[in-house]
This record gives structure tokens, C-alpha cells and sequence, in this order.
């Protein structure tokens, strides 16, 4: 569903456009790797606790999705995401947060929910007012001004206006806005995880596709058709055509596509996209710079795991771990296996630092929603991963594979290395859900990093972000001219301490999800940084000796037209 301005959830129904994604049989690719040792733990305090507030904040309402007890088939696992949106523009981010339904049909109160902020600590459920009851598979949502009309506060579904609306129900899984050819449209890709439908999936235990460690369950990804991608270039009138085949995108096979994350990773001032691919390679497509992409995740080291096998990648977080200008990569995998971390050298070239960063010690846990994001301000950005198992069978005949399981935090210790936190990072972290998506943004405009997080057949979790320590931050909210009005695409570095940090505005990441568009430095001691922006269209502009602990909004050609101190 495309609904006039923001967004784009995508579903999987009975009548209409596709959306839904995966679970894993022994169609799973997993190392079965052990964990690495630990170590001694550095005994710092960690100066950021999470809370899950989400109870008092009016957010009670269960997301459907599938069994409870069991479920049959893939459609079922994978869960959706959700989005911290400001829909209303008044400064203060509203939550998005989906839903999907089940086998034998839609319970009560199945439905996809819009929360508008009330600036108290509380939200009020405003779906229905917004135009935006929908029941069915829904998978991933992103977020963007694709008629650069500023907002319009109603959503309308103009699908079927637009183009967008496909002959056939796919298996759609990621989605994300990005101006692809810098003409200031936003464009729309979008990745179909299965190429079936849910009538031929095969039954629990049917054949080898179908068990995990001897236990029947549902089957795949392996075993079923692979997905594909659809690129639709925006014609500036409301309408989009697919461009799929020209631009190369469509050439890609042989994987099962999941989060798609636009950035420009090779630092040329075009947005590559990337997908996490589940349990095959992943799919890296560089900007060609004339409408055209070309494929290149092997070759760029982000394809597969650093021994070179298939991993099953689901989450990808964006950002600049080790604060040297460029965009590195987590992505979030199976139990019995690490998640992964790219550092990028600057050109678009990366190395798995997974073990030597010391994000080798967790193989638990089978990781979604993912993120590079500041928790404690310290200007460091830290990881962060919702898990939750596939498999709600398994626990009862194998309890070392329970179905929920914690938050996992990895702090940055500053000088390449991360540290695994649970307890220590608060009781949000700590509690066990089967979770899925998150999104990361500052829901009350307190200065710091909270997190939405979707829950299997539960409400969501509002991870309120309390810090102590008196570390200062830097919000950053870019408002395109030239370029697209949302600035998706556009990037800041920030410069403070003798450290610099880049970051992007993205459409979608973490899984199936999107962030607060605000950027948030968190700056240490430093008070004050310098900024460089580059715009989609490649314009830059530089804004020496920025205040701390404020939010700049910046427009492009303009420089800094707000400033806002926080409460």
C-alpha cells in the first residue's frame, strides 16, 4: 500500500500488493558456530538504561501475527516493522507500528496502528482518523515525501494511481524510498523475499526443508522459489514506472531478499542500495551514475560471512562505528551464528571485523531489528539487536532454544572493540519477547536514542532511554530544496572532539522499519561541532561551531532557519 505522503507498508492479501517474509527450516543457513570467549569485562558503567514504557504510554494493543503456540508456515515467522514518523509535523515523532493476522482469519483489532504523540509521555491511537485501518500480512514500512507536498496529515491509498499496484500477490519483504538518479523525485525500491504463494508452501516436517535440529516446523527459506527486486522510478506526477529491468536491478537471482537499506557507501555522492539476503548472498547494487546499477556484494566483501559462506541475513544497521567518515555495515543473522559487522575502507570496499571487534562472544540468539546508534551519548555509536526465535514448537523439546529472548546491546568501548550488555543496559533490554523490527528515534525530546520495538502476538515495547552522566548530543534535521524535500539520501558529517561521525538520512533499516529522520549525534564532552552536509544532489555546505544540545533544523541553500533547546 503507498498512502499520499509518507509512507509504504507492504503486504501480503487475499486482493492486492504483497508483503510478508520468512522463516527457516534447515533451509537455514547457519554456521553453527561457537562463541568466542568473552574476556574480562572493562568495568565501566554504562550510562544509558532502557524502559519499557510502552504500558503507560497507551500502547496495549497485541500484535497479531501468526500462531502462538505453532506455527505452519513461513508467512506466519517473520513479523513486520515500525516507524517513528512525525506525521502531523509538530515536532514531536508519532509512532507507526503494523500488524498481520492469522491462518484461519483477521481477529478483532487486527489491524496496522498509527499513535499520535501527546507530548506527555502518552500516545493516542489515531488509525482510524488517519485513514489507516488495513488487515493483513504487513511487513515493511518506509517512510518519505514522494510528492514533496511538505505533509498532508490524512493518508489516502493511491496504490493503484500511482502504478504500484501489482497484477499478482507477491511475497514483498523490504521496501525503501531513494532518489536514484538525483533528479529530487523519491523512487521506490522494493524486494520480494519468495516467488510463491502461500497455497504451494509445503506442511511442517513435509521434507528436509521442514525441520530444525530433528524438530518439525515450517519450511524455507531453502527449498522455495527465491525472490526478486523491483525498482519504480517516479515520474513526478503522482505516478511511477517500473524500471526494474533497465536499470539492472532486476538481473539479480538466486536469493531471498529481505531489509533494504539506500545509502552511499562507496562515498562517490550516489545511493547504493542494500539487501540482506536470507541464508544467501547479499546483494550490494552500486549507483552507475546514468540510471543504471550493477551488483556487486561479492566482490565488495558484503556478500557473505568473512570464511565466505551464506549467512542468514535479516536486519541491517547503517552508520559509522568507528568514526572515520564512512558507512559501515551490521547485519543481524540465525542462532548458532554471529551477527556481522563491515567496516568500509571509503570506497565502497569492506572487511568483516565481526571477530575483532569483539561482536564474536553471541550466537544465541536469532537477531532482527538492528542499529548503529549512540545509547549513551558518549560519541561512540554503539549496536544495538532485537532477537527472537522463529520456531515457538522448538522450545518445548529443546529449552536451550527458547522462543523469547533479550535485547542485546553492544556498547562501544572506544578504540575498535564492543562489549555485549544485557542486564546492564536496563530492564527493556533484559526481558524476553520474540521480537522483530525496530526503529530508533527521541520520542520525548529529551536528547537522547529511545527504541520501538515489534513484538510477536504482543504490544509493541517503548524503550525509553534514561542518561546519566551529562554527555552532550547534536540533533540534525535536514529539509531538502533541490533536493527531495525529506533529504533521504542526504548526509552530515559531524566534527567534535578531533573525531568525526557520518551519518545519513535513511528511508528504511534496522528490519523492515524507519528511524526517526532527525539525526542524533551524541558528542561526549565536546559542545560544540562542526557540519558538513551533503545534499542528494551532491551540493555540500559546511556550519562551523554548532551549539550542543539543541536540535537544528538546516535547509538546503539556507543554512540553519530553527533551533530548538529541549526541556
Amino acid at each position: 500500500m503507498i498512502t499520499r505522503r509518507k509512507m509504504m507498508a507492504t503486504m501480503i492479501a487475499a486482493a492486492g500488493a504483497a508483503m510478508t517474509r520468512a522463516a527457516f527450516g534447515q533451509g537455514i543457513s547457519s554456521r553453527g558456530v561457537k562463541a568466542q570467549p568473552r574476556g574480562k569485562p572493562s568495568g565501566r558503567p554504562f550510562l544509558s538504561s532502557m524502559t519499557d514504557v510502552a504500558k503507560q504510554a497507551g500502547l496495549t494493543q497485541p500484535i497479531v501475527y501468526g500462531g502462538v503456540d505453532s506455527k505452519s508456515y513461513i508467512v506466519e515467522v517473520v513479523g513486520c516493522g515500525v516507524a517513528f514518523i512525525d506525521y502531523d509535523n509538530d515536532g514531536w515523532v508519532d509512532l507507526l507500528v503494523l500488524s498481520g493476522t492469522r491462518l484461519e482469519g483477521a481477529p478483532p483489532g487486527a489491524t496496522n496502528r498509527l499513535y499520535k504523540n501527546n507530548r506527555d509521555g502518552t500516545f493516542t491511537d489515531v488509525t482510524a482518523k488517519a485513514g489507516l485501518q488495513r488487515t493483513g500480512w504487513a511487513s515493511a514500512v518506509t517512510i518519505g515525501d514522494y510528492n514533496n507536498d511538505g505533509f498532508d496529515g490524512t493518508f489516502t491509498d493511491v496504490t493503484e494511481r500511482a502504478g504500484l499496484r501489482q497484477s499478482s500477490v507477491r511475497y514483498g519483504s523490504g521496501c525503501s524510498w531513494v532518489d536514484y538518479d538525483r533528479d529530487g523525485k523519491l523512487d521506490l525500491f522494493v524486494a520480494n523475499y519468495l516467488s510463491t504463494t502461500l497455497e504451494k508452501l509445503p506442511k511442517p516436517g513435509e521434507n528436509s526443508d521442514c525441520t530444525w535440529k530433528g524438530v518439525p516446523v515450517n519450511c524455507g527459506p531453502r527449498g522455495l522459489p527465491p525472490g526478486f527486486v523491483q525498482l519504480f522510478h517516479n515520474n513526478g506526477d503522482g505516478t511511477f514506472t517500473d524500471v526494474g529491468k533497465p536499470s539492472g536491478v532486476a538481473a539479480a537471482s538466486g536469493s531471498y531478499p529481505m531489509t533494504v537499506v539506500a545509502a552511499d557507501y562507496d562515498n562517490d555522492g550516489w545511493p547504493d542500495i542494500y539487501v540482506a539476503c536470507d541464508s544467501t548472498p547479499s546483494w550490494l547494487f552500486r549507483n552507475q551514475h546514468n540510471g543504471t546499477f550493477r551488483e556487486e556484494g561479492l566482490e565488495r566483501g558484503v556478500a557473505l560471512s568473512e570464511d565466505g559462506l551464506e549467512q542468514a541475513g535479516m536486519g541491517v544497521g547503517v552508520g559509522d562505528y568507528d568514526l572515520d567518515g564512512n558507512l559501515d555495515i551490521f547485519k543481524t543473522h540465525f542462532a548458532d551464528d554471529t551477527n556481522v559487522l563491515y567496516r568500509n575502507d571509503g570506497k565502497g570496499n569492506f572487511d568483516d571485523v565481526t571477530i575483532r571487534t569483539g561482536l564474536g562472544v553471541e550466537t544465541r540468539y536469532v537477531g532482527w531489528g538492528a542499529g548503529i546508534v549512540d545509547l549513551d551519548n558518549d560519541g561512540f555509536p554503539d549496536l544495538f539487536v532485537a532477537t527472537g526465535s522463529v520456531y515457538p514448537e522448538v522450545e518445548r523439546r529443546l529449552p536451550a532454544y527458547p522462543f523469547r529472548t533479550p535485547r542485546l546491546v553492544f556498547r562501544n568501548l572506544g578504540d575498535g572493540r564492543f562489549e555485549e550488555l544485557i542486564e546492564e543496559a536496563g530492564s527493556g533490554v533484559s526481558a524476553p519477547h520474540a521480537s522483530r523490527g525496530c526503529a530508533f528515534g527521541d520520542f520525548d525530546n529529551d536528547g537522547d536514542m529511545d527504541i520501538l520495538v515489534m513484538n510477536m502476538n504482543e504490544p509493541p515495547s517503548l524503550l525509553r532511554n534514561d542518561v546519566s552522566g551529562g554527555h552532550h548530543w547534536l540533533k540534525v534535521s535536514l529539509v531538502g530544496v533541490q533536493s527531495n524535500r525529506s533529504a533521504i539520501g542526504s548526509r552530515v558529517v559531524a566534527r567534535y572532539a578531533g573525531r568525526q561521525q557520518a551519518q545519513e538520512v535513511n528511508a528504511q533499516s534496522s528490519f523492515y522499519s524507519a528511524n526517526d529522520r532527525r539525526l542524533h549525534f551524541g558528542l561526549g564532552n565536546a559542545t560544540t561541532a562542526d557540519l558538513t552536509i551533503r545534499w542528494t544532489n551532491g551540493a555540500t555546505e559546511t556550519i562551523p561551531n554548532v551549539a550542543a544540545d539543541q536540535l537544528v533544523t538546516i535547509r538546503e541553500g539556507a543554512g540553519i532557519i530553527r533551533r530548538e533547546k529541549f526541556k
